[in-house]
Parts: structure tokens; C-alpha cells; sequence
């Protein structure tokens, strides 16, 4: 199956190389898409540099830089089989793609979400607040949906048809929860496989600020809760 990456990267020129050059190369991955999110420093030049295709989204939002990913792949031709959802800050291990991939190269899942709750996490990787609001997150959409996940982490795999017939919306922090959450309602299989946790390179836009925590806890519950009222 093809795979093609996307990665939303907000300020990333420290860590972005480091995260292309470790992308396994013997799987199936034909285009690896970073998209500038109205970087203010060298993300696009370094980008460019290790060889990935660069999109400019100038909207800032983690959401809005998935979906211009999305809409450049829709454009192909043949879009490819599998896309792979990958952060730009060198926290996760690209080389766990192989993992993620694997559910669905059996055909076990449609959806594969790289839980760091079921994986080794570096000690201090995630903020007190951050793991605290995945808890949350997960027990609810349990509750509500009656699917189990431990994790709303963004490295993740998906079938692009799956991708299609989710029908993403969201611009910004409930991202991955809008995911998981219409995944459940549309019976989309999904499973969840360990990945290991670094700290990041950099200071986290959400997490590292009082007020990006306040916005995306805002956002994860109340996206849970929008769905479920559909």
C-alpha cells in the first residue's frame, strides 16, 4: 500500500529534519507533506532541504494544517491507501510507523492511533495537565460512545477512504478528538498500539501555555460532546 505522511509544523526548524530523516523508507512511503502553519522561522527552508514536499497554510490552527494536507491529497489521481498523521516537534519516533501501520496492512483496522499511555513515556514528555485531559477525554468518549481508547495522540494511521468518509472539520485542538469520536459513531475499526514518548524539541504551543491548555480542554470536551448531540 502507498503511504503518504502529513505533518503540521508550526516553528519547528530545530526539530523538522530530524523527524523527516527518521521516516522508514522501506514502507511504502511515497510522499512525506509538511505543512508550514504561519511559521514565523526556517520550518519551510529546512523542510524543503530534507526533500518533503512543502504546503503554506498561513490559517494557524493544528487542524486547519491537517486539512490543507488532506485537500492537497485529494487531488491526485490515485490518492494513496494509508495516511499516517505525524507531529513535526521530534516527540514521537517516526520509526514506530511501523507499528502503526501494521493493523491495517492485516486488515485489523481502518484507524491505528499511537497510544503514549500504553507505550515507554520520557519522564516530564507530558505536562501534568496533558495527561490529566487524556484521561478525561478517553473516559468520556467511553462513556458516551462506548469505545475504548487511552489516548487522543496525534501520530496515527488511517485509510485514506476511512479519512473520506469521517468528513474532518475541525481547524484546530480538537483535531484528533473529532477523529476518534466520528470513528466510533461511523464503526470505523479502530485499535490502538503502544508508542514510545519523548520530549519534545522546543516549548509545546498548547501545553506550554496556560492559555493554549485552557483552549484545548475547552475544545476536546466540547467536541466529544457536539458529536454525540449530532
Amino acid at each position: 500500500m502507498k503511504i503518504n505522511v502529513i505533518i503540521p509544523a508550526y516553528n519547528e526548524e530545530q526539530s523538522i529534519a530530524k523527524v523527516l530523516n527518521e521516516i522508514p523508507s522501506d514502507i511504502g512511503v511515497t510522499e512525506v507533506i509538511v505543512v508550514n502553519n504561519a511559521s514565523t522561522d526556517s520550518t519551510k527552508a529546512v523542510a524543503e532541504a530534507a526533500s518533503a514536499t512543502v504546503l503554506d497554510q498561513p490559517k494557524p490552527g493544528y487542524g486547519n494544517a491537517c486539512l490543507k494536507g488532506m485537500e492537497y491529497v485529494a487531488q491526485k489521481n490515485h490518492p494513496p491507501e494509508i495516511i499516517v498523521f505525524l507531529d513535526g516537534d521530534y516527540s514521537d519516533y517516526p520509526d514506530e510507523m511501523r507499528n502503526l501501520i501494521e493493523p491495517i496492512l492485516k486488515g485489523e483496522a481502518e484507524m491505528v492511533i499511537g497510544s503514549r499511555e500504553l507505550g515507554e513515556r520520557q519522564k516530564g514528555a507530558m505536562m501534568p495537565q496533558q495527561i490529566f485531559g487524556n484521561w478525561l477525554a478517553t473516559t468520556l468518549i467511553r462513556w458516551i460512545y462506548g469505545v475504548h481508547f487511552t489516548d487522543l495522540g496525534p501520530f496515527r494511521a488511517i485509510t485514506w477512504n476511512a479519512l473520506m468518509k469521517i468528513g474532518m472539520e475541525d481547524q484546530t485542538y480538537g483535531w484528533t478528538c473529532e477523529m476518534q469520536v466520528k470513528a466510533a459513531k461511523l464503526n470505523v475499526k479502530s485499535v490502538e498500539v503502544p508508542v514510545n514518548y519523548r520530549a519534545r524539541i522546543g516549548v509545546s504551543k498548547v501545553s506550554g501555555t496556560i492559555k493554549g491548555t485552557i483552549l484545548a480542554g475547552y475544545k476536546i470536551i466540547w467536541t466529544i460532546f457536539k458529536f454525540w448531540l449530532r
